[in-house]
């Protein structure tokens, strides 16, 4: 995990309080500062694209592996699903660009009333909260079961917008609760400014976006989560055509 040193840097402009150099010790620990905020500018930018074949993870295998970015340390893999709890808006990114448009599926589990489900597209791939409270978002946050259970929604980047510009920036429903123990299949397809969701094979909610978020720093997959324990499995991703006119 890359932690971007912002506030050294700050403490060194405040200590100096004049044009005079600062003292050798603090220069340098500008310096890292300095080299942190760059080198978590540059994460995620070097990944590899999804490309024509798309992705599968079926979570085989003992070990999380390279292929994911963990923000926090607690998604693991037993049982041949993913697993995690507690996480508090801490992604777990995929190392892959995703195509502008795409459909990526999976099947997910809650164990815990809350619910819960979370994911995010189209973010930036290294991106976390600092703090247990409310996440910005780089990408649209996609959450089946939110808030203990009460509302699912697809949010572009703030799952707690304005109340004067909620329907600008969520699509939400709240006739649905996730029951505990049951699996759920995910379908999402973004195409253009369009986001669509289906449930078990069902339509569950669409958002559609003026100002889609895409290209450098909108394009990374996440699997996500706030308390709930929960779980995900076969995990695909291809991509799409064109937007159509």
């Amino acid at each position: 995990m890359v932690l971007v040193g912002r506030n050294v840097t700050r403490g060194v402009a405040a200590q100096s309080g004049s044009s005079a150099a600062p003292p050798a010790g603090l220069a340098a620990v500008a310096a890292i500062g300095f080299l942190a905020v760059g080198a978590a500018l540059l994460v995620g930018c070097g990944d590899p694209e999804v490309g024509a074949k798309g992705y599968v993870d079926s979570f085989d295998r003992r070990e999380l592996g390279p292929a994911y970015r963990d923000t926090i340390g607690r998604y693991v893999v037993y049982g041949g699903r993913l697993h995690v709890a507690k996480a508090y808006n801490h992604p777990l990114w995929l190392k892959r660009k995703l195509p502008a448009n795409v459909v990526i599926e999976f099947d997910a589990w809650s164990f815990t009333p809350d619910g819960d489900i979370k994911v995010e597209l189209f973010g930036d791939g290294r991106s976390f909260t600092d703090h247990r409270g409310a996440y910005r978002a780089t990408g649209y946050v996609i959450c089946l079961g939110g808030w203990n259970n009460s509302k699912s929604f697809i949010a572009r980047q703030l799952e707690h917008p304005p109340a004067d510009r909620a329907r600008e920036l969520m699509a939400s429903r709240k006739d649905f609760k996730v029951k505990i123990g049951q699996r759920y299949h995910f379908r999402i397809l973004r195409r253009g400014g369009e986001i669509r969701w289906e449930l078990d094979g069902r339509e569950f909610l669409s958002y559609m976006d003026p100002r889609p978020l895409r290209g450098r720093g909108h394009d990374h997959f996440a699997f996500s989560n706030w308390a709930s324990e929960v779980a995900f499995d076969n995990l695909t991703i291809r991509p799409l055509g064109r937007t159509r006119k």
